[in-house]
């Protein structure tokens, strides 16, 4: 999170040319290894742009956010599509498959073929539910163009979801980094919270 503080601290012109190729990089880098946890960098660049002076701020936030997951789930599934057609597979496919566990990708598939688009377009929103619904995509063997298609406003919907939550935490602060301490336990908990009510119902 330091590239937030320094952007929060420096003058606005310093604040756009640290800040949002920052977040660019990061949103698409997550995208691509889903071990960073995006939605909390995207609710954390709201507060600190929620707090600017700067014109256009949340809107830049959004974009910037939005593009990069775009890019980079298109670019992980085509990789992902690179795979399936190897012999030998690819790392990246074993990455997708590594966290889509079987009863996951069971759920996945039923829904994707029940309700199609809609299923990928919800996946971005539901906590660990993109990767499943992407590989149910690859053994579906959805084109590029449709998986693109679908994938689009649910790049959108997950953006404007996590900005919410951002805003939400700068409005209840005066100071930005409150904000951003409470926008992160916040995406903190959402992510967490499905996963221990799966375990508590299994363990009941």
């Amino acid at each position: 999170m330091s590239w937030l503080a320094a952007a929060s601290t420096a003058p606005g012109a310093t604040q756009q040319a640290l800040g949002y190729p920052s977040l660019f990089l990061l949103v698409l880098i997550g995208a691509l290894v889903p071990v960073v946890p995006t939605g909390a960098l995207v609710s954390t660049a709201a507060v600190v742009a929620f707090h600017q002076t700067a014109p256009f701020s949340l809107a830049l936030v959004f974009v910037t956010a939005s593009l990069a997951a775009f890019l980079g789930d298109a670019t992980l599934y085509w990789l992902g599509r690179r795979g399936m057609k190897s012999k030998n597979g690819s790392r990246w496919l074993e990455a997708i498959r590594s966290r889509a566990p079987e009863e996951r990708l069971a759920q996945a598939q039923e829904k994707l073929a029940d309700h199609g688009v809609a299923v990928l377009v919800l996946s971005r929103l539901v906590p660990a539910g993109r990767l499943p619904v992407m590989l149910a995509c690859l053994m579906a063997k959805w084109p590029m163009r449709r998986f693109v298609r679908g994938n689009f406003p649910a790049c959108l919907a997950w953006a404007v979801t996590y900005q919410l939550i951002g805003i939400l935490g700068g409005s209840l602060f005066k100071e930005p980094w409150e904000g951003v301490v409470a926008a992160v336990v916040l995406t903190v908990v959402i992510s967490v919270a499905p996963g221990l009510w799966r375990r508590v119902r299994s363990a009941a």
